[in-house]
């Protein structure tokens, strides 16, 4: 928890309330991190709508709609699995931004092309209908440490790859 006033989690919540814009997350490999940091501000509740943890293949596929497909081709930790995640949590929350999270925080999991630390990000937001405005965008991102140390930097990273976008 921080209490910083430059704070990612402030930062965020500042720019969504600014823009009256709404965010939903789709979280796996911090298990809710992002929404707990969301939630550390007060006030959050004007922005803040709702956060999954999807951390199975079943729960990724029920509750933000990712491909049976692509979990078999490119595995949970992907960026097809990653931008599946942020659109079906934008559009399941009817929210103006998602950000969905996807890796492996160890100490076991990893393979020499995802190591552990590797997480991909997912951004998405949802335009006016008719506006052709809607998008989302993955980055990939690798973290060292512990599991703990891995998932809190991979939860303010989601925060900073959100807040970029919201600028």
């Amino acid at each position: 928890m921080s209490t910083n006033d430059d704070a990612i989690e402030k930062r965020v919540g500042d720019a969504l309330r600014e823009s009256g814009a709404t965010v939903a997350t789709a979280e796996s490999c911090t298990g809710g991190l992002i929404g707990s940091l969301l939630t550390d501000v007060p006030g959050s509740s004007d922005y803040f709508d709702r956060g999954l943890v999807t951390y199975s293949y079943d729960a990724k596929m029920e509750h933000v709609g990712v491909t049976r497909e692509a979990l078999d081709e490119h595995g949970a930790v992907s960026e097809p699995v990653a931008r599946q995640m942020a659109r079906g949590v934008r559009d399941a929350a009817g929210t103006t931004w998602s950000v969905a999270t996807t890796g492996i925080a160890g100490p076991a999991g990893g393979t020499e092309d995802k190591p552990v630390g590797t997480v991909f990000i997912g951004v998405a937001h949802a335009g006016e209908w008719g506006s052709g405005e809607s998008y989302s965008s993955v980055a990939r991102h690798e973290f060292d440490g512990s599991r703990q140390e891995i998932k809190a930097k991979i939860a303010r990273q989601a925060l900073s790859d959100l807040f970029v976008e919201l600028e």
